[in-house]
C-alpha cells in the first residue's frame, strides 16, 4: 500500500524539503535493438488498478497541501473570477429559419446554445450545464440536417474523446430514435432527413476503455428509426483498414466525401455520387503522401484544397467524372504564405498565415480576386464560412492584446462591422505586443511574439512565460487569453515562439521538426529562452516554460536537456514516454511526426535520447515543476505524466518542488468546466510567482 501522507517540511537549513509519496519500483525491462531499457513505473499505466488510484490520491494530497500554503493563491483565484465574469458569444450561424449562437453569461461552466428568429426573442435551445450535476458532461459537437428540422448532438462525459450522439427535432426538442454510443473522432454528416454518417472505433475488448489501443476507424451510416447494431459499414474495417476516417457531404448533398488516413498528416480522398444509382466510392487520391479536402462544388465541378506540388497549399478544380490528380487545374495558386481556404456566399476565402499572423483574401468562383479583408490589426482571423445563399458571414479577430471580437462581414461589398465586442476588463492601450526573429542553434530564423504591459523595465527580473508547441503542422497564431492578464499585471511577459514542426511556414517547416529532426524543435525553444535572457526581458531566475500535449513533450524534453535554463516548468497533458506512446489509444497515428521505437535502431536511439521519461538524470537540479493531467484523458493517457512525475521526483537533487496535479472527471482539455479551468490557472500563477520569489500584488 502507498502512504497517503506526505508534505513539504522545513529542513535544518531552513529550506523546504519535499517529501513525496512513495512510488514503488518493479523489475520491468524492454529490449530494443539489443538495448535494455528499464521501465520500473510501468504499473502506473494501469489506470484501473487500486495502486494507481491510491498513487493519484496521494500525489494530489501533496500538491494541494503545497498550493494551500501559498498566501495569495485565493487572491489570484478571485481576480480570475472577476476577469472571466463577462458575457461571451460565439459566431452565429443560421439553420432552418433560426439564428443559433453560444453564450456564456460569465462564469457558467459550459456555454449555452441559444436560438432566435428574426425579430424574435432569444431562447435557450441546449444547456449543457444541465447534462450532469458537476457540469463535466459537455457538448462535443452539433450537426443540423440541411432544412434545420433535425439535430444530432454529441456528448462527452468527463472530457473523454468517446461520445454519444442524440438526435432530436429542432421544433419541439423531442428525441428521435435511440442514442448512438461509442463514437470517437467524428463529425455528423446528414443525408437529407433520413440518416447520417459517423465514425468510430471498436472499443477495446480487454483492459482499460480509456487507455486501450484504438486501431482502425470505421465509417457508418445510421438510418433514423433503426437500431445502431443495424448501421451500415460504408468504409473502413477489414477491407480498408485506416486509422482515421471522416466523411462529409457537399452542400447540395450530391456527393459523399471520404477522407482516410493512417497518421496525422497525409490522406486519401474518395467520392461517391449519391444521385447516381448504384454509384461506387471512387478514389480521387489513393495515397497518404499529401493533404487534400473538397471544400465546395458547383454541380460536378469540385473545388479541392491540396498541398500536392504546393507545400504552402493551393485550390484546384476538377470534374467529378474524372477527378484524378492529372486533371486538376489551379484556381488559387500557391504563394509564399500558408493557405487555409473556406467558402461562403458563393465566394472563396483564402486565409493566409504570413509570419504567424492572418491575411484574408476573397475570390470569386473563377479565381478572381475581389477583396482583401481589412482586419483591425495584426493578429488572427477565423471563420469566413457560411452557406452559399448567405449575403453575410461572421468572423472573429483576436491577438495577444486584442480580446476576441466578432465581426459581421458583407460579402458583396467587403465591409466589416463589429457584431460583438468582448466585455473583458482589459484596455489594450496599456499593453504591447511585438514580433521578433531570433536565430536557432543551426542559424534558422524563428519568429516569436512577446507581449507585456507598457512601461515595464527590461532589467532581467520580469517573470516570463515561454510557450510553444512545435508539431503536427499546428500554427500558433496570436490569440487573447484572459488568464495572461494576471501575469502581465504583475510586470510579467508572455512569449510565444513559432517553432519548427508547426505549420507557420508550410510543409517544409513542419517536416523540419519531425522524426529524426525533432531536436530542431527543442533547439528552437531553448534558443527562444536564451534570446529572452540575452535581451534582458528576463533571466534564468524568472523564466518559465509552458506547453500542452505535444507542447508538454516540448517542456519535458527541454527541461531534461537544459535544466539550468528555466526556473519553473509547466508540462501539461504531455507525451512523455516516447518509446511506448504508440501503444495507447490512437497514439500510433502520431508516428508521422515522431517515428516509433520499433521502426529502426536509429529511430529508437533518437527517441530514447530525448524521451522525457528516459532523459532525466539522477542528481540534477531541476526547475520547480507542476505537471498537470487528467484521469479521463484518452488522447494522451495520464500514464505519460505519471511516469514523468515519478522519475522527476526521484531524480530531483535541488530544493525546487516537483508536483503533479491530476484533475478528476476531466480529459485532454475540451469541454473543461469554467470552475476547473479557474482552479488550474490560479494554481499555475500561484506556483510560478511563489517559486520565483515574487509577491503577488492585489
Amino acid at each position: 500500500m502507498l502512504p497517503i501522507f506526505a508534505e513539504a517540511q522545513l529542513s535544518n537549513t531552513g529550506k523546504k524539503t519535499m517529501i513525496y509519496p512513495e512510488t514503488k519500483k518493479e523489475n520491468v525491462k524492454d529490449t530494443y535493438f539489443g538495448t535494455n531499457v528499464d521501465d520500473p513505473y510501468r504499473w502506473l499505466e494501469d489506470d484501473r488498478s487500486a495502486d494507481t488510484k491510491q498513487w493519484v490520491t496521494a500525489q494530489n494530497v501533496v500538491t494541494q497541501k503545497y498550493m494551500s500554503q501559498i498566501p495569495y493563491r485565493n487572491d489570484i483565484k478571485e481576480r480570475l473570477k472577476h476577469l472571466m465574469n463577462y458575457e461571451k458569444y460565439s459566431q452565429p450561424f443560421k439553420e432552418g429559419g433560426y439564428t443559433y449562437y453560444y453564450k456564456n453569461t460569465g462564469l457558467q461552466n459550459q456555454s449555452v446554445l441559444y436560438r432566435q428568429k428574426e425579430g424574435g426573442e432569444p431562447e435557450v435551445f441546449l444547456d449543457p450545464n444541465t447534462f450532469s450535476k458537476d457540469a463535466t458532461t459537455s457538448l462535443a459537437g452539433i450537426s443540423f440536417s440541411k432544412d434545420g428540422s433535425l439535430l444530432a448532438y454529441q456528448l462527452s462525459e468527463g472530457g473523454s474523446d468517446w461520445t454519444k450522439v442524440i438526435v432530436m427535432k429542432s421544433s419541439d426538442k423531442t428525441v428521435v430514435g435511440e442514442t448512438i454510443t461509442d463514437v470517437k473522432f467524428s463529425g455528423i454528416s446528414w443525408q437529407g432527413n433520413d440518416g447520417f454518417y459517423y465514425s468510430s472505433y471498436d472499443k477495446p475488448a480487454e483492459g482499460s476503455q480509456l487507455s486501450g489501443l484504438t486501431q482502425y476507424h470505421k465509417l457508418f451510416y445510421h438510418k433514423l428509426g433503426t437500431a445502431q447494431k443495424e448501421d451500415q459499414l460504408i468504409f473502413g474495417g477489414d477491407k480498408t483498414p485506416r486509422r482515421y476516417i471522416s466523411a462529409g457531404l457537399t452542400e447540395d448533398e450530391r456527393y459523399l466525401i471520404i477522407s482516410a488516413a493512417n497518421s496525422t498528416s497525409g490522406n486519401e480522398l474518395y467520392i461517391k455520387d449519391l444521385k447516381a444509382k448504384d454509384a461506387e466510392i471512387i478514389p480521387i487520391v489513393s495515397n497518404f503522401d499529401k493533404n487534400h479536402n473538397i471544400i465546395d462544388n458547383d454541380g460536378s465541378k469540385l473545388f479541392i484544397y491540396t498541398n500536392l506540388n504546393a507545400a504552402n497549399g493551393r485550390v484546384v478544380t476538377v470534374d467529378a467524372g474524372s477527378p484524378g490528380v492529372e486533371n486538376w487545374k489551379d484556381l488559387i495558386k500557391e504563394t509564399e504564405n500558408v493557405l487555409s481556404p473556406s467558402t461562403g456566399g458563393g465566394k472563396l476565402f483564402a486565409n493566409y498565415i504570413k509570419d504567424a499572423v492572418s491575411m484574408v483574401l476573397q475570390y470569386d468562383r473563377n479565381g478572381k480576386l475581389e477583396h482583401e479583408i481589412k482586419l483591425p490589426g495584426i493578429g488572427s482571423a477565423s471563420g469566413f464560412g457560411s452557406k452559399q445563399s448567405e449575403k453575410e458571414l461572421y468572423y472573429t479577430f483576436t491577438s495577444y492584446v486584442y480580446p476576441a471580437t466578432i465581426f459581421r462581414y458583407a460579402i458583396e461589398t467587403g465591409k466589416s462591422e463589429v457584431y460583438k465586442k468582448s466585455g473583458v476588463d482589459f484596455d489594450p492601450a496599456n499593453y504591447e505586443s511585438k514580433q521578433v526573429f531570433y536565430a536557432s542553434k543551426d542559424g534558422t530564423k524563428v519568429p516569436m511574439i512577446i507581449t507585456y504591459k507598457k512601461g515595464i523595465v527590461l532589467n532581467g527580473k520580469n517573470p516570463t512565460v515561454l510557450y510553444g508547441y512545435g508539431g503536427f503542422d499546428v500554427s500558433l497564431t496570436p490569440s487573447f487569453s484572459t488568464a495572461n492578464i494576471i501575469l502581465m499585471d504583475q510586470g510579467g511577459i508572455y512569449a510565444v515562439a513559432n517553432l519548427r514542426g508547426g505549420g507557420e511556414y508550410g510543409e517544409k517547416w513542419h517536416l523540419a521538426g519531425t522524426k529524426l529532426q525533432k531536436q530542431n524543435v527543442f533547439d528552437d525553444f531553448i534558443a527562444a529562452g536564451e534570446y529572452l535572457i540575452d535581451n534582458k526581458y528576463t533571466s534564468k531566475d524568472y523564466l518559465a516554460s509552458m506547453g500542452g500535449s505535444n507542447g508538454g513533450l516540448l517542456v519535458g524534453a527541454t527541461l531534461a536537456q537544459r535544466p539550468d535554463l528555466f526556473k519553473v516548468a509547466f508540462p501539461a497533458v504531455g507525451v512523455m514516454d516516447m518509446l511506448r506512446y504508440h501503444k495507447f489509444t490512437a497514439g500510433a497515428g502520431w508516428s508521422y511526426d515522431y517515428g516509433t521505437s520499433e521502426d529502426s535502431k536509429e529511430m529508437f536511439d533518437y527517441l530514447y535520447k530525448y524521451s522525457p521519461v528516459h532523459a532525466l538524470k539522477a542528481g540534477t537540479k531541476y526547475p520547480a515543476t507542476l505537471v498537470t493531467t487528467a484521469d479521463h484523458d484518452d488522447r494522451v493517457v495520464p500514464a505519460h505524466s505519471f511516469k514523468f512525475a515519478a522519475n522527476l521526483q526521484k531524480d530531483q537533487a535541488g530544493d525546487a518542488p516537483v508536483l503533479i496535479s491530476i484533475q478528476t472527471n476531466a480529459g485532454h482539455g475540451a469541454g473543461k468546466p469554467t470552475d476547473k479551468a479557474i482552479e488550474e490557472i490560479a494554481d499555475r500563477w500561484a506556483f510560478l510567482f511563489y517559486n520565483m520569489g515574487i509577491t503577488y500584488k492585489k
